[in-house]
């Protein structure tokens, strides 16, 4: 539940913003002049998501990243700490621990987690729970305001190994969820999710038939709450289309949305009077919207997507503009060692802001960052002053 362009208004992020935007209202003034655009300013991304390793240990029928896993490639660490540095000092204020493939795999984990600590970084892990020992051991780097959440799509130990296969024969949902306690008395300022796909008949990955796990909803809630989670999030499948983008693709059970909706809903309903008072139970944005009707109203983007300069993709793979193209060579930057060289990387995310049409590029992509984006257009685009002072309060919230 964010308000990406409130985030970016708070006092700690706004001179950042001011920069981006003043740069972008100078080069298009220079390009219409038919003057050479003016040096992008020193700034590196205030967010990025950091894909450590591309290892999965898991084999998910529903798998976003299916096509990228597993690969030879890796980062080499000492490298790795040196870009994140160099970006640190630029104004990078948060890390996505995420992937990609799993990042507990990664076998400097916990020691990363507390480097990014020492860097004074919010961080946080979006993880498959399969190595609770090492997300134990890393708990006590983490400060208020960081979260863990586990990708667990179901309620019952059946379904969660049909949908996930994971690679241990004795690996159960059970087991997984038993190491919350164990975090949350490690540091109890750690927020955990719990992480439900919503999967429905007709959806697929390529051939492959996806799981149905819409009646697990409410399972899954009363689970996620015994266990103290703090709070359970359902969104809907993506899928990857022809060029590789991730996009939510309603279309092909057209005819049984409705009722797939309705079926959502009443679960929602029922997940939210079976948890115990504190706990949460969120919806996305992207199912809100498929809940509302309403998203494709978030596929019209404007040419130029304003959220590559303020939020990024590090993979072993390379650097990438997006979450929702990882991996796609239309998006990509440059290689994985791109930041390690602020100078180079800055001309990459440049290139990449004059030449990637978001209009077209993400024609099909519900786009979390859409109403951000048309903002920081529309400041681009006017001859207003833009405000020195930060127009919202400082929240500490920086993960986009």
């Amino acid at each position: 539940m964010h308000d990406f362009a409130q985030k970016l208004q708070q006092p700690s992020l706004w001179p950042k913003v001011l920069d981006y935007v003043q740069w972008q209202r100078s080069a298009r003034a220079a390009a219409a002049a038919g003057q050479p655009a003016p040096d992008m300013p020193d700034l590196a991304p205030l967010s990025v998501n950091l894909d450590l390793t591309t290892a999965c240990n898991y084999k998910c029928d529903h798998c976003i990243d299916w096509d990228i896993l597993n690969s030879k490639e890796k980062h080499e660490d000492d490298q790795l700490r040196a870009s994140i540095e160099r970006m640190a000092a630029r104004g990078l204020r948060s890390v996505i621990l995420i992937g990609g493939g799993e990042p507990t795999l990664y076998p400097g984990f916990v020691p990363f987690v507390q480097f990014l600590k020492g860097l004074g970084l919010a961080v946080a892990v979006v993880s498959n729970g399969s190595r609770g020992d090492r997300l134990l051991q890393a708990a006590p780097f983490f400060t208020t305001g960081d979260w863990v959440r586990l990708s667990l799509d179901s309620g019952s130990n059946d379904v969660f190994r049909r949908m996930h296969n994971p690679s241990s024969a004795t690996l159960t949902l059970d087991e997984i969820c038993s190491w919350i306690p164990k975090i949350k008395a490690a540091n109890p300022a750690l927020q955990l999710g719990f992480s439900f796909v919503i999967t429905w008949k007709g959806g697929s990955r390529g051939a492959v038939k996806i799981i149905e796990n819409i009646h697990e909803m409410v399972m899954a809630a009363k689970r996620a709450s015994d266990a103290r989670f703090d709070y359970i999030s359902f969104k809907p499948f993506l899928e990857r289309q022809a060029d590789g983008a991730e996009v939510m693709d309603p279309a092909k059970t057209e005819s049984e949305l409705q009722a797939v909706v309705a079926r959502i809903q009443q679960n929602l309903a029922d997940a939210r009077a079976a948890v115990r008072p504190d706990f949460r139970v969120l919806a996305s944005t992207n199912l809100r919207v498929l809940m509302a009707g309403t998203w494709r109203d978030y596929t019209t983007q404007p040419k130029v997507c304003h959220m590559q300069m303020l939020r990024q993709v590090l993979t072993p793979l390379g650097t990438f503009n997006c979450p929702a193209h990882r991996g796609v060579g239309k998006a990509m930057l440059g290689g994985k060692e791109l930041w390690a060289v602020p100078a180079a990387a800055q001309h990459a995310t440049a290139q990449i802001l004059g030449g990637f049409d978001a209009s077209h590029e993400c024609r099909e992509v519900t786009c979390l960052y859409n109403s951000t984006n048309w903002w920081l257009e529309e400041m681009v685009g006017s001859n207003a002053p833009l405000p020195q002072q930060a127009p919202a309060n400082e929240q500490q919230d920086w993960f986009l």
